[in-house]
């Protein structure tokens, strides 16, 4: 038997995810004296907001049946892998889903963590694409990527200046 999502659901871990990785951003922020970071971390922190705005409004214009349809996953490889993200309640920026930032990470400590869950993002919002109608938003799922990706890239670069 398939695990089964309806839109709303899906848009609502999504959301969620944006949530914890502005908020591990900004609490980064305060873990570094250096200014180029610091305004890198606090403008990520800003395109997840703004993730998180594009998430909301596609969750709004949701039509009643849509908050009920379930998503057509005949494989059930996307919605385990949304189960799981699930099950986490959106672990981007954290170490795990339940471990805050302690204070003594180092910056490369704070990229990597960031790193890591940049990439579990991406793989949630494939996923999320897959299931996402053309009428309903998935160009707005294949943006938000294309942003996650760039943060990946950007985090990268970060990681190289540090060595």
């Amino acid at each position: 038997m398939g695990i089964t999502f309806n839109a709303d659901e899906i848009f609502e871990m999504a959301e969620e995810i944006e949530r914890n990785g502005a908020k591990f951003y900004r609490e980064a922020v305060q873990n570094t004296s250096d200014e180029k970071i610091k305004k890198m971390l606090l403008d990520m922190a800003a395109m997840e907001d703004e993730h998180l705005e594009t998430f909301q409004q596609m969750r709004k214009e949701l039509i009643a049946a849509e908050k009920e349809m379930v998503t057509f996953d005949p494989d059930n490889r996307a919605a385990l892998y949304l189960q799981a993200m699930a099950d986490a309640r959106g672990w981007e920026g954290r170490i795990s889903p339940m471990q805050q930032l302690t204070g003594s990470e180092t910056i490369k400590d704070i990229l990597e963590i960031a790193l890591n869950s940049e990439k579990e993002s991406v793989v949630f919002y494939l996923g999320l694409k897959s299931l996402v109608p053309v009428r309903a938003g998935r160009d707005k799922v294949e943006a938000i990527i294309i942003e996650e990706l760039g943060h990946i890239t950007d985090l990268l670069n970060q990681l190289k200046a540090l060595r």
